[in-house]
């Protein structure tokens, strides 16, 4: 599990993200930020769970669930101004580059069926 890129690059962007919502408005605290918060957990948790199941696709696709809501919440973020244009940026380049690990991952799996 700790030897593929896409558990370190989660554990970063977690890294990075749960310090930034912690400083939303407080009324955003509640709503966005814990949303946000959720569904970045949420998205690590699945991906664990892949590495202990016998049949991690349906694991995978959560994540990829996941994923697509992180990415919708931040630019809601930025929309709303609660992230600056550059940070967004910045989740969007990690967020991409950890899509595209899972992508590689679903891939090979669906291969060996």
């Amino acid at each position: 599990m700790k030897e593929s890129p896409i558990f370190s690059k989660t554990y970063d962007f977690l890294l990075w993200l749960l310090p930034l919502t912690a400083k939303f408005p407080r009324q955003q605290r509640f709503v966005l930020a814990s949303v946000l918060q959720e569904e970045g957990i949420k998205f690590q948790n699945y991906l664990i769970e892949a590495t202990h199941s016998k049949t991690p696709l349906d694991s995978l696709e959560s994540a990829d669930t996941e994923l697509d809501k992180l990415r919708t919440h931040l630019r809601m973020s930025r929309d709303l101004e609660l992230i600056k244009p550059g940070q967004y940026e910045h989740a969007a380049r990690m967020l991409v580059e950890i899509g595209k690990i899972l992508g590689g991952w679903q891939r090979k799996i669906k291969s060996k069926r």
